[in-house]
């Protein structure tokens, strides 16, 4: 699989990108190396209010971007990963996103490493470089054997543990379809404190909205439960994309309080196409950072919504 996506994602996203990977997030890992004075354009978040204060003008803090990263993906393997309507499941998209931006990352010199959820934190990969830590990231994912029922996921599980083994200052995707016990926004807020964090939630057309498919059996993945529903019924279809409304509003509120961006994959969207919409974002973000409104098109990427 990774040599495939070497030859198809990976290199559209060279010529897209120039070869600039790390438009694919803001820069972490920084020294201070220098105090300027404030010129039209630049960060205010990077103002020295001590300095300023001294000075009676702006001030800003000029960084050096360490030149290794660690990445870590905290990857959420529970069982309703394994759900697909369309012959691709949520775990096989998954595996190709870590696939590719963890070969970035290594093509570069940096180092990937991940912590594996089931129904507990069950594998830890240490950061390592090279493309055989990459190979080594995706077997474990795409091998391992189907989970049965386990009662629900925690992601606060996930990412309290996630902020005990990091320790470093790294750059953090937590890759899940964010369907979980309430709670975990606090936790994921922590942890962005720390680290440059990315939320790359999973998601298949059928969660949004059912189509009429006449009388059907659903089983929960998570807990094992069965409930006969009409889908040919257009109040009950109206009903669960009404809920399925609710919990992405509530979905966009908590990672937007936790103050992380939101990377959406869908099981039936191009990768690469998904990927650039969403560095596109970033870097019109990063423009508009020192001031102004954001424009229309730009708007609605708010952290949580779609990139």
């Amino acid at each position: 699989m990774l040599q495939r996506l070497e030859w198809t994602v990976l290199r559209r996203l060279d010529g897209l990108l120039q070869g600039d990977y790390r438009t694919l997030f803001r820069g972490f890992g920084l020294d201070l190396a220098d105090i300027r004075e404030y010129q039209y354009h630049d960060d205010v978040r990077r103002i020295d209010w001590n300095v300023t204060a001294r000075m009676q003008t702006p001030y800003v803090r000029e960084y050096t971007e360490d030149r290794e990263v660690a990445a870590w993906f905290l990857l959420d393997l529970s069982p309703s990963i394994e759900f697909g309507s369309e012959g691709v499941d949520k775990r096989r998209v998954s595996a190709e996103f870590v696939g590719v931006l963890a070969r970035l990352l290594t093509r570069h010199g940096n180092r990937v490493g991940a912590l594996l959820y089931g129904s507990r934190v069950d594998t830890v990969i240490p950061a390592r470089g090279g493309r055989r830590q990459v190979l080594q990231l995706m077997h474990r994912m795409l091998q391992r054997p189907l989970l049965g029922t386990t009662g629900g996921t925690d992601l606060g599980v996930l990412l309290a543990d996630a902020a005990r083994v990091v320790r470093s200052r790294s750059l953090v995707f937590v890759v899940s379809d964010f369907i979980s016990a309430p709670g975990w926004g606090r936790t994921l807020g922590h942890l962005a404190q720390r680290h440059e964090v990315v939320a790359v939630r999973l998601y298949d057309p059928l969660e949004m909205e059912l189509p009429d498919l006449g009388l059907v059996t659903v089983q929960d993945a998570e807990t094992g439960e069965q409930v006969f529903i009409d889908t040919h019924d257009p109040a009950f279809r109206k009903r669960y994309a009404q809920l399925a409304i609710e919990r992405e509003a509530e979905l966009r509120t908590a990672l937007a309080e936790a103050g992380v961006d939101a990377l959406e994959l869908a099981t039936d969207e191009d990768l690469a196409d998904t990927l650039l919409r969403f560095a596109d974002m970033r870097k019109q973000r990063s423009r508009l950072t020192a001031g102004g409104g954001m424009p229309g098109h730009l708007a609605l990427n708010t952290p949580g919504a779609r990139a």
